[in-house]
């Protein structure tokens, strides 16, 4: 019995004294930092909030993975070890990268772990944007440039060399920890400080890059609507409409800078909303723009009253929308097919009636050429006797003795000249056709049917063949004038109908005239034909001078 309660007490004691041994302080974690190093340089690691210079020898120990406690050796001799609580890493690689943990118990038994990242690259990776400390950016025109910790801590402590890179270009002159650059604006960049130091009689480089930014200066201006312009937009019932506030705000205030829709005094749903916000480059101008989409507009929509809000640092702006129906364009296109028709019917009218309206203004138009034209006669008759059968003989004769005068003269106050009435007998008529054609302001042909294969022909009694045969002298004295001097204007009147030849007897010059216009037809079998104001005298008198010709002496004349 003895025996079994002396075993008993060996065993308390044996367990008791192994865990005093094994037990540990319970250890509180610190925060934890992380580091991307390049392999070509030294890292030299103190955590500050943990070291106390005041007492340097301040029990320090290093492991790598927390997990399994990796000792960190404290050989000055090995490329990573620790020495008075802090980390050296001297020619690294990747192997070195991982998970490390500083563990610090201070006299009074307390225990603090601080943890700490650190990982290695490949120094092809220099000048990368992941290895900087951070941007420097504000609206200062001249900047400071500190060399980061820990490279700048690593120099003081070693009593190293500073040296500065602008995107991987040397800086000389420039040795000093802060890097002063003046005018940001034209010397923006990643700037890299290295630090050139001595462990152990070895050198080592350590360095940590900074990218410099110009941030441009705040401007707050008055809020200034853009969008929209207007009090009305127009839209199509049914369709989809998309409302734009678009606003100025002022030069970079993004933060202070806020577009929105109210729909009868209530915000506007957010699933019918969109923001966006951009500066406009390189002037840096703030405009903050929200749409609103109306996917299908409806009657409702017509009533509702839609306002732009802008709200800036310190002002406050707002202006309202409405939308109106499009005007239906059916009005329009009725209101322009009946323009066209009156245009049409209006020309119509005009092509028709125009013979009648000239007519109905030639007396309150007096012509300026008609003051200084001191011609005597209106127009120079010429016919055709020779080779027209009987009943054309007559009916040319009846033309020429009663109707013509009768309108153009009595009627009208025409004043013609006709051969075998206004020229005297014995008198050279080559000479008084020459003069009295110069002396008149028209040449009117009348045209008759060509001579038939057994018509009769006619000495001419009424009117004297020899006067004024085809082709006579007369004839040519007056295509003369119309063709070739272009003195005077023809009229054409056709007598009777030209049957199945046409014109192709009568000379060339009086088919190119008639091909020029085609020749009034004398109605001669119409009722109203002899009638001054009938269709036919209506053509003739149109061509006719506006104003007859003054009445003068026959003596002037000859």
């Amino acid at each position: 019995m003895e025996a079994f309660r002396l075993l008993f007490l060996v065993v308390v004691v044996i367990s008791t004294s192994e865990c005093s041994e094994t037990t540990q302080p319970e250890c509180k974690d610190l925060d934890t930092e992380t580091f991307r190093i390049l392999e070509d340089e030294a890292f030299y690691f103190v955590p500050l909030t943990l070291f106390d210079p005041n007492n340097p020898n301040v029990n320090f120990t290093w492991y790598k993975n927390s997990s399994q406690f990796e000792k960190i050796s404290s050989d000055e001799r090995d490329r990573v070890h620790f020495h008075g609580g802090a980390l050296f890493f001297l020619n690294p690689d990747s192997a070195d990268s991982g998970h490390y943990t500083a563990r610090k118990i201070s006299s009074s038994g307390k225990c603090y772990n601080y943890h700490v990242n650190i990982n290695f690259f490949s120094a092809s990776y220099r000048g990368s944007e992941a290895f900087t400390y951070g941007p420097i950016e504000n609206s200062d025109l001249n900047k400071k440039i500190p060399c980061p910790d820990p490279v700048s801590y690593t120099c003081k402590t070693f009593k190293g060399n500073f040296t500065w890179y602008k995107e991987l270009n040397l800086l000389p002159g420039k040795n000093e920890e802060n890097l002063w650059v003046n005018d940001v604006t034209k010397h923006e960049g990643m700037y890299t400080c290295i630090c050139t130091w001595t462990h152990n009689h070895k050198v080592y480089n350590s360095s940590a890059s900074r990218r410099l930014k110009h941030k441009g200066l705040h401007k707050h201006d008055d809020i200034q609507i853009l969008t929209p312009s207007n009090k009305e937009q127009v839209a199509d019932e049914g369709l989809k409409i998309i409302l734009n506030c678009s606003i100025y705000c002022g030069v970079n205030v993004k933060r202070d800078c806020d577009a929105s829709w109210l729909v009868n005094g209530n915000p506007a749903k957010k699933m019918d909303i969109s923001t966006k916000m951009f500066m406009v480059n390189p002037s840096n101008i703030t405009i903050s723009t929200t749409i609103l989409t109306i996917d299908k507009v409806s009657a409702k929509h017509f009533q509702d009253k839609f306002m732009c809000v802008g709200v800036g640092f310190n002002t406050y702006k707002t202006a309202s929308l409405t939308l109106k129906r499009r005007e239906s364009i059916t009005p329009l296109v009725i209101g322009g097919v009946c323009v066209l028709l009156f245009c049409v019917i209006a020309a119509m009218l005009v092509k028709w009636f125009a013979i009648d309206l000239t007519l109905f203004f030639r007396p309150f138009c007096t012509l300026r050429s008609r003051n200084e034209d001191a011609r005597l006669y209106d127009a120079y008759v010429v016919y055709q006797t020779q080779g027209i059968d009987k009943g054309t003989e007559n009916t040319l004769s009846m033309f020429i003795t009663k109707s013509l005068p009768s309108v153009l003269e009595k009627k009208c106050g025409y004043r013609l000249f006709l051969h075998g009435r206004d020229d005297i007998p014995g008198e050279d008529r080559l000479e008084v056709v020459e003069k009295c054609m110069r002396q008149s302001r028209r040449l009117m042909v009348l045209l008759t049917p060509g001579s038939g294969s057994g018509s009769e022909t006619t000495d001419g009694d009424l009117l004297p063949p020899q006067t004024s045969a085809i082709g006579g002298f007369d004839w040519q004295v007056g295509l003369h004038h119309a063709l070739v001097q272009r003195e005077m204007n023809v009229i054409l009147i056709q007598l009777g109908d030209t049957g199945p030849e046409g014109y192709t007897h009568l000379p060339p010059g009086v088919q190119h005239l008639i091909r020029k216009s085609a020749p009034i037809r004398w109605p001669e079998c119409s009722q109203g034909a002899a009638a001054w104001n009938s269709r036919f005298w209506k053509k003739v008198r149109y061509l006719m001078p506006a104003t007859p010709a003054k009445k003068r002496a026959l003596s002037d004349i000859i």
